[in-house]
């Protein structure tokens, strides 16, 4: 019997509604990804027989840079709470050539899935592991065994506590101390011999070099506030159940793991083309398919199953086409989205309306040196005409050109804030116009600068 969604999952419109927090525009990609993350919602509560065949429905995002692709993606994976790895696909390569293979994707995922449920467990375990750091501390400030002459057992106790108390005070946060440490493990730099099937055949020489680092310890001397810091930290890591980390890793990664591919278009075989310098670019296809598909890979934390990890991917398509990949791999991509240019009402909605919008940044870090800062109405309008110019004379580079233009509009005021405290400066379109005309009406100039 299918079970009915906990109404705590964002449904498709609030999704969206989300999405166009930091997104302007773009409605049919937002569409498209809000109806996969629920779709991966939904297939939690199918039944058994049901669940394992329920695939999610991958989606290819078309459009020039600068327009949201991958701000729509990191959103989604932050609200869902989900794994979400971003990768240039141009980095890899056929197997026999020079580059990284595409299994490390999927340890790379797993590695980001196994940071997200540490940082819960750690939460779990904060407040023990904060305790018996101030003990290892208390034990440097007043080792056990040397209490004042004449004091009893009790005596020092109370004073044990009373130094705890000064502690948690903050009061002997300055003083140095000399602590132990354990030394980290040595790196294996992901290294897993084979690719499917069976255990991680290098598990038992991991666990021993670990085991190994963690029996080493040298001598560091730190504030007590750091000391604080370290001893913690490496306590929750002592208190963290490992095999309960490996397990919800590879099962978070499993289930709502979402992997970005960007500059997709990169490794399009264009149709139109010889097959000179081309092998590469299809043998990097071949071997995403498995992934995509569905394969096992291992990993330090285990073997996991890419059957049901939401691939997005993301490019221009300038020059290829997404029908220049091979066939398997577009049928893999039934979703495909195309996201619109970004214009000069995009700009301005950008600059104004989205959260921590790029306006309120500037204002804010002006701020931190007593300088009041206001942009009018018109001063926005001027800063959106300007990037929509410059996009249409040179690259368009989407809303990146944004950032360009304010920093060349703001240079002047952000070197001599520093001087300026108890200061206001209202920014208008004169003030715009007179720092950019220039630059824009010299062609050459504006490529070098904008």
């Amino acid at each position: 019997m299918t079970t009915t969604l906990d109404p705590r999952h964002p449904t498709p419109r609030e999704i969206v509604a989300e999405l166009d927090r930091y997104v302007i525009g773009q409605a049919a990609a937002k569409k498209a990804v809000a109806i996969a993350m629920r779709n991966r919602f939904r297939r939690q509560m199918l039944p058994d027989r049901l669940r394992d065949e329920v695939k999610p429905k991958n989606i290819v995002m078309v459009g020039p840079t600068g327009v949201g692709k991958t701000e729509i993606a990191r959103r989604l994976a932050r609200l869902a709470k989900a794994p979400f790895l971003k990768v240039e696909v141009t980095k890899f390569t056929e197997v026999g050539y020079v580059g990284r293979d595409v299994d490390s994707i999927v340890r790379d995922l797993v590695e980001v899935s196994a940071r997200l449920v540490r940082a819960e467990l750690l939460a779990d375990v904060r407040g023990e592991a904060a305790r018996r750091a101030e003990d290892r501390i208390l034990d440097v400030l007043l080792p056990r065994g040397e209490a004042p002459a004449g004091e009893d057992a009790a005596a020092s106790r109370r004073t044990r506590e009373r130094m705890r108390e000064l502690l948690r005070a903050g009061k002997l946060d300055d003083r140095e101390v000399e602590i132990d440490v354990a030394e980290a493990p040595p790196d294996l730099g992901g290294l897993v011999l084979g690719g499917t099937g069976g255990a991680d055949p290098l598990a038992g020489i991991r666990d021993a070099l670990e085991r190994l680092g963690g029996n080493r310890r040298r001598t560091r001397r730190v504030s007590v506030r750091r000391a604080l810091e370290v001893l913690t930290e490496e306590e929750a890591d002592k208190l963290i159940d490992r095999e309960r980390l490996s397990r919800e890793a590879v099962d978070r990664a499993e289930r709502f793991g979402m992997v970005f591919l960007d500059e997709f278009d990169k490794i399009c075989v264009r149709s139109d083309r010889g097959a000179a310098g081309e092998v590469s670019r299809e043998g990097v296809q071949r071997d995403l398919l498995p992934l995509v598909e569905g394969t096992t890979v291992q990993t330090r934390y285990g073997s996991v199953r890419t059957d049901h990890v939401l691939f997005v991917a993301a490019g221009a398509f300038h020059v290829a086409k997404v029908s220049d990949l091979i066939p398997e791999l577009q049928g893999r991509f039934p979703i495909r989205v195309e996201l619109a240019s970004l214009g000069r009402e995009e700009f301005v909605r950008i600059l104004t309306e989205t959260d921590a919008c790029l306006i309120e940044q500037y204002k804010a870090l002006l701020a931190t040196e007593g300088v009041e800062v206001a942009f009018t109405d018109d001063a926005v309008a001027a800063i959106a005409d300007a990037a929509a110019e410059a996009n249409a004379a040179l690259e368009n580079i989407g809303a990146r050109r944004l950032h360009t233009v304010l920093e060349r509009v703001l240079e002047e005021l952000s070197f001599e804030a520093s001087e300026m405290p108890g200061q206001k400066v209202t920014i208008d379109a004169a003030y715009v116009r007179a720092r950019l005309e220039p630059v824009l009406a010299d062609r050459d100039l504006a490529r070098h600068i904008l």
